[in-house]
């Protein structure tokens, strides 16, 4: 078994967890602080087969991220008339093996 750590933004938290659940997993997560800029994250626990984890992964890469659109300045100041898209987020995922797992 491996245990697997995702750390993502807060606003994308929820996203990953609702792609984790609807392919039939389970993840344990609690809210975190830290990082340069003193951030609000979520930090996802999940154990999972050997053989699961790369589905863990694909889940993750597909949800970790939000499309926005942002609007630029002219140089007179006005909003410019296109808009960028681009994706915001990310995440940090930590993988380690369990030897054993112990419940009492």
């Amino acid at each position: 078994m491996k245990m697997v750590m995702v750390v993502v933004p807060a606003n994308t938290a929820d996203k990953i967890l609702d792609g984790l659940v609807n392919a039939g997993f389970t993840a344990t997560y609690a809210e975190t602080h830290g990082g340069m800029l003193q951030q609000s994250q979520y930090s996802l626990f999940i154990a999972v087969n050997k053989e699961d984890l790369q589905t863990i992964l694909d889940i993750v890469k597909e949800n970790c991220r939000t499309r926005v659109n942002l609007s630029t300045k002219s140089e007179f100041g006005e909003p410019d008339k296109t808009p960028v898209t681009t994706e915001l987020g990310g995440a940090v995922v930590f993988i380690w093996d369990i030897n054993q797992i112990i419940t009492f």
